[in-house]
């Protein structure tokens, strides 16, 4: 992936690719897309696939494959246990991290299920650059508790920090010397802080880090999910690193963590996940849940398939081209909307375009859920499906009140190789037009409440008929077209 600069006007992100399997899309009238979101109770979660024009709810599991990834899914090897080709996926991981052993699972959040059972005490603690549900979720119910201790800069949606997932070393310091070492179960830093809009942490950082974790005898654990868009920040944004082989800073990073845990849906476009380490001792603890929760050694609950295919998108992900697809297609979507005057998160971070909610409909309350109101209007507006990341995406506190988001954000993912320029203008051109027009949107309250990570299945309902009034100004200004 590479910017093309023309004669006259901007530059624009060009595909380092062609495509050669196409997939039909279905762009629903506004009147459908009112019953979809309604039906689906205002929680893009629920929406079904086939009413959605622009799924950009998540790049997990969805990113296209290439077609040697398809190719490799042919000559699986399907047995039970002995496979070769989990032993083909194993000799990736350790080529490129450098490690020994290699632990398999169904996904990235079994990962956290195993590390977190292992290492996870009640009443421990888990400093963070940032949390993610899924990770909170496991942690939390061994007993620990998140401790975020991230960049001073985390938290200021407009910025010029180049790396906002950076840990606090200061405030890493500090923590060890209020809660004292023993009470650590581990460090965990995040490729790509994904709640506060993808945004990475230096290597420069990361040393740092794991240098105050080798003084105070701590364990640092690396989520490496979305390493693939660190990767290229770091390359692009890191003076030292610009000259550097993608494949020796992946190496370097690696050399610098105890534990690295990683979701296949993203790091290698296909459905799995996987726990690396060099050392014997902590393998061995982690091994024997790995049969229990999971499956055999060899397959940890994957298809063989889909093994081949990851083995072969990691191999990908050490291209320049690859990996710079998505975090180009979202600094031309950001800076597109920064133009229009659409509050944006900046600089532009991976995995996604984000909306700033808070500043976009701040009329609305975060007791009425922001972010997730502005979810169901963009998909009302546009068919566009994205993920709120706000105060729905938390769990209520152990009394019952709601526990309020530092950030309201509406992700809106680009999954690599999936759409095109033109799609990527066509959402800006709702978003903007949504933007002139957010006095219509209201807010939403919840109708049906999961206790646990409530943002995947709860139900809401608008608080007023803000949604009708917001369809009849869309086909005042589009007449009956799409």
């Amino acid at each position: 992936m590479r910017e093309l600069k023309f004669y006259t006007g901007n530059a624009v992100p060009l595909e380092m690719h062609k495509v050669r399997v196409v997939q039909k899309l279905n762009l629903l009238p506004i009147d459908d897309r009112l019953r979809a979101i309604k039906e689906a109770g205002n929680n893009t979660f629920l929406l079904r696939n086939k009413d959605t024009f622009l799924d950009m709810l998540t790049d997990s599991g969805v990113n296209a494959m290439s077609d040697l990834q398809l190719s490799a899914m042919m000559v699986a090897d399907d047995s039970y246990a002995g496979s070769a080709t989990f032993s083909k996926l194993e000799s990736k991981l350790c080529e490129i991290f450098g490690t020994k052993y290699v632990l398999p699972a169904h996904q990235g959040r079994a990962c956290e299920h195993i590390i977190s059972r292992v290492f996870v005490k009640k009443g421990d603690i888990v400093p963070t650059n940032y949390h993610f549900t899924t990770t909170k979720a496991h942690i939390c119910l061994q007993g620990g508790t998140v401790l975020e201790i991230h960049h001073p800069e985390a938290l200021i949606v407009e910025s010029t920090n180049p790396f906002k997932g950076n840990m606090s070393p200061e405030l890493l310091k500090k923590t060890i010397a209020d809660y004292g070492a023993e009470r650590i179960s581990f460090v965990r830093l995040e490729a790509g802080t994904n709640l506060i809009g993808g945004q990475p942490f230096s290597l420069a950082n990361l040393k740092e880090i794991y240098n105050i974790c080798k003084q105070h005898n701590l364990l640092l654990v690396l989520d490496a999910s979305l390493l693939a868009d660190n990767l290229y920040f770091i390359k692009v944004r890191e003076p030292a690193y610009q000259d550097v082989d993608i494949r020796k800073i992946a190496r370097e990073i690696a050399d610098h963590a105890d534990i690295i845990y990683f979701s296949a849906r993203k790091l290698g476009h296909a459905r799995g996940g996987g726990i690396c380490t060099s050392n014997h001792e902590l393998y061995m603890k982690m091994r024997e849940l790995v049969p229990l929760f999971e499956g055999f050694l060899t397959y940890g609950g994957m298809s063989v398939r889909e093994m081949e295919a990851i083995t072969v998108g990691l191999d990908e992900t050490m291209d320049y081209d690859m990996i710079s697809q998505g975090p180009l297609f979202i600094e031309y979507m950001v800076n597109e909307l920064k133009q229009r005057g659409v509050p944006v998160v900046t600089p532009a971070g991976g995995l996604g375009c984000h909306l700033n909610a808070m500043e976009f409909v701040s009329h609305i309350p975060q007791s009425e859920y922001p972010s997730g109101a502005l979810g169901a209007a963009l998909f009302i507006a546009g068919g566009i499906r994205g993920m709120e990341r706000g105060t729905l995406s938390e769990d209520r506190e152990a009394d019952g009140s709601e526990h309020y988001s530092n950030m309201e954000l509406l992700r809106l993912a680009v999954p690599r190789r999936v759409f095109t320029l033109s799609q990527i203008k066509y959402a800006i051109d709702r978003i903007v037009w949504l933007y002139d027009n957010r006095q219509l949107i209201g807010g939403l309250k919840f109708v049906e409440e999961p206790k646990v990570l409530r943002f995947f299945m709860g139900k809401l309902a608008p608080v007023s008929d803000w949604q009708e009034k917001l369809v009849a100004k869309f086909k005042a200004d589009f007449g009956d077209s799409l």
